[in-house]
Formats: structure tokens, C-alpha cells, sequence
């Protein structure tokens, strides 16, 4: 009988080596502890973010405003700005979100029904200043802030910490607001 167990044991221990080896050995994705929906809401504005197919080159900014709705939803405004001085606008996308966790860390995202994203809160200034938003596979993260631009010595130390979470620095693309091009 012990015998049997052994090829059902060898292969979950290969399961479980191959599954490491495919998330590149990161470990799972922490979010925060706890995040106040009512403080979460507003303005964000993009500091820093992975490149992502819907995201286009001409949104050299980007906001994210965030409203409770009526049935306890979350609506979403994203607007991307070609120049967030003169208010030229390039694009806006209107979704909803919706809490998947006790702790409201966790959210699910729909812009264009029926697909849903993943919206992690990895990281969150206990003041709501900054926000860092990821995914579980981390292929996509989002440094928020709540002002344009962001302290220098702040940024460098959000992204430490995001290297040492498997992210990789070298994607990053930091916005022109938090440049100052």
C-alpha cells in the first residue's frame, strides 16, 4: 500500500516544483491588511506602470476616480491625458468594481462585461497618499498617488520593495507627471 503512495506523492511533488518554476519562484502575492473603501475613493493619479496593451503610448498620464455606487459597487473612471497640463484628454474607460475579500484588498474589475480583472491592493499608505495595484501573476502593477508627483526617495523605496515582491523594476514606466517632462 505504501508503494502506491509513492508515484501519487512524486507527482504532486512535481506539480508543486513545476508550479514554482512558472511563477519564477515569487511566492504568492500579498495584499494589504485592510483597506476603508470610503477612503480609497477619489482621484488617483499614475505615477509609475507596467506597460499594458490597453494603456496606449499617447496617455502620458493617467487618473483613476473611483465612486461608491448605489448598490455598493465601485464605479470606475480612468481617463489617460496626452498632456495632464494643458487637460488634453486620449482616453477614458468606465468600469465597476467589486469587493472579493473580507478585507477589501481584493477586488474584481469590469470594464467590458462579461471579463473581470484582478485589482490588488499590494501596498497602501495608512494615510490613502499612495496605493501600489497589482494582479496575482504580476503582470501588470500601478503606483497611485494622490498628487502628480511623488517624493523621489518615496518612488525609490515603493520600488525596492516591489523588486523584492518578484516585480521587475526595468518594465516600469513612470509617468510624465512624476517626471516633470
Amino acid at each position: 500500500m505504501k508503494f502506491m503512495n509513492l508515484p501519487i506523492g512524486i507527482l504532486l511533488m512535481s506539480l508543486f516544483i513545476v508550479s514554482a518554476v512558472l511563477a519564477g519562484g515569487k511566492g504568492q502575492l500579498e495584499t494589504v491588511e485592510k483597506v476603508e473603501i470610503d477612503k480609497y475613493l477619489g482621484k488617483w493619479i499614475e505615477i509609475a506602470r507596467y506597460p499594458v496593451r490597453f494603456q496606449k503610448e499617447d496617455c502620458v498620464a493617467a487618473t483613476a476616480e473611483y465612486s461608491l455606487m448605489k448598490n455598493g459597487q465601485i464605479r470606475v473612471l480612468n481617463t489617460c491625458w496626452g498632456d495632464f497640463v494643458d487637460g488634453k484628454i486620449t482616453g477614458t474607460a468606465k468600469g465597476r468594481a467589486k469587493s472579493v475579500s473580507d478585507s477589501n484588498s481584493k477586488l474584481k474589475v469590469t470594464f467590458f462585461w462579461p471579463f473581470r480583472a484582478d485589482y490588488w491592493i499590494v501596498e497602501l499608505d495608512e494615510n490613502y497618499y499612495y496605493a501600489v495595484v497589482s494582479g496575482p501573476s504580476r503582470k501588470y502593477v500601478w503606483i497611485l498617488c494622490r498628487e502628480p508627483r511623488m517624493d523621489s526617495e518615496l518612488f525609490a523605496m515603493i520600488v525596492e520593495r516591489l523588486e523584492a515582491r518578484g516585480f521587475d523594476p526595468s518594465k516600469l514606466i513612470v509617468s510624465r507627471a512624476q517626471t516633470g517632462e
